[in-house]
């Protein structure tokens, strides 16, 4: 378990975290969801013992990080897959953390098989990609087996399977009781991973509740439409409180007004609905609801995409 109490750090005038207070449960994947800026980051780092607070305490099952006389065998973290001796084997990476805590050469040899890491264990992780330096992080975190487990952006520069190893990895590591803290960009990978979220923006959190509540929360009746008579269905169903976005000639979303009452309101008017379907956000749009006016760095859409981040496959 992890619990933050009036948990807050300030740079100089800057503060990166005002002051929250959260509990992570065990037995279920926990979201950590914000946008840059937020102090995601940070507040990971705090529990970690990485940043001192300025101010309020966190703990780990039960401790301040820095007072577990074992801490791998606590918590484990991925929090910065590059943290690592380049010129070192993975194997000897692991060796090496093992030995702090006395964790014999077996346990080595299982997380590098539960990562996947087996075919590149003895070579340097400097020539490693990204997705593999991700599974000799998460290797790291789990070399202790701790009780409680922090990921930060575990996903990134994994392929689609990796992508969904970390996903059953997170839920399956739940299901056995221990906590899992996990952060993420990918709204639609959180969203069939974690069973609770917790969203900060701007340092505060703003949302902490079971991810379907946090989606109903942000949502309003919302319903596609389609009719041959759509100027007709506008007007018996203007009314305030209801807008009409038309998405088609003949096809329009409806948000504000339950299906029965455009059903009715159609039928008394003698018009043809050849479609009415409910229609629920996804957590992606709920997140851009409840953050909008959070977010600290604004970007300007751009003519060229982005270049995606390397993807996982063997070292170099």
């Amino acid at each position: 378990m992890i619990e933050a109490q009036g948990l807050a750090k300030r740079y100089g005038a800057k503060t990166a975290v005002d002051g929250i207070t959260f509990t992570v449960q065990p037995g279920r994947v926990t979201g950590f969801l914000g946008p840059n800026g937020a102090g995601k980051s940070t507040t990971m780092r705090m529990i970690v013992g990485l940043d001192r607070p300025s101010a309020g305490t966190v703990t780990v099952n039960g401790r301040p990080y820095a007072r577990h006389k074992a801490p791998l065998h606590e918590v484990g973290a991925l929090l910065d897959a590059k943290a690592v001796h380049t010129s070192r084997s993975a194997y000897n990476h692991l060796r090496a953390l093992a030995a702090t805590h006395g964790i014999p050469n077996k346990r080595i040899d299982e997380v590098i098989e539960l990562t996947g890491l087996g075919p590149v264990a003895k070579k340097r992780v400097g020539g490693f990609s990204l997705g593999m330096g991700q599974r000799l992080g998460i290797a790291v975190a789990m070399l202790g087996n701790p009780q409680t487990l922090i990921f930060d952006e575990p996903v990134n520069g994994l392929d689609p399977e990796g992508v969904q190893w970390v996903r059953n990895l997170a839920r399956g590591l739940a299901a056995e009781g221990r906590t899992v803290f996990l952060s993420s960009h990918l709204m639609s990978e959180m969203a069939v991973t974690a069973d609770h979220l917790i969203v900060i923006g701007r340092g505060r959190i703003i949302a902490d509740a079971p991810i379907q509540e946090i989606i109903a929360g942000q949502d309003q009746e919302r319903t596609l439409v389609r009719t041959d008579d759509a100027e007709a269905l506008v007007t018996a169903i203007g009314s305030a409180g209801v807008e009409v976005r038309r998405l088609e000639a003949d096809r329009l979303e409806v948000l504000g007004l339950a299906p029965r009452s455009i059903a009715e309101a159609a039928l008394s008017r003698g018009i043809l609905i050849t479609e009415l379907t409910p229609q629920q956000l996804s957590l992606e749009e709920a997140y851009m609801e409840l953050t909008r006016g959070e977010v600290e760095y604004q970007s300007q859409q751009m003519n060229q995409p982005a270049s995606a981040p390397a993807q996982e496959g063997q070292p170099a």
